[in-house]
């Protein structure tokens, strides 16, 4: 596999407007949701896979370039949602001793991130 120095600069710009919307949406949640669940994390996580689903779905129909794919789905995307995030968080409710918090966080966040892609991709597919 070569790298591809084309596809670097969308990527980098996909990955900063990614990272700073997933920022804004940690404020807007930080300020207006209970602390004690991590909302910032499951918003941008399940809104992400929606996205992805949508996405995929709308350029089945039509084509789109690797350097817009790479831009879209790698770098915004990819740095919208955060995995690492999602572990952390588990990791902090453990240590509280929140499981049961915990065990919610990770059945919504994959079980409902998985149903989002593919309702956004079928979505796109019975009415795009």
């Amino acid at each position: 596999m070569t790298l591809n120095f084309q596809a670097l600069f969308p990527l980098m710009i996909g990955g900063a407007i990614g990272t700073v919307l997933r920022f804004v949406i940690y404020q807007i949640a930080d300020r207006h949701l209970n602390h004690s669940y991590p909302w910032g994390t499951i918003i941008v996580n399940l809104l992400g896979s929606f996205l992805i689903g949508v996405l995929w779905s709308y350029f089945d129909k039509s084509s789109i370039s690797p350097a817009m794919r790479v831009f879209l789905f790698i770098g915004i995307l990819g740095s919208f949602t955060t995995f690492s995030t999602f572990a952390f968080d588990n990791l902090s409710l453990a240590q509280e001793g929140a499981f049961r918090v915990m065990a919610i966080n990770i059945l919504l966040t994959n079980v409902l991130g998985i149903g989002l892609c593919f309702v956004g991709y079928y979505l796109v597919k019975m009415f795009g």
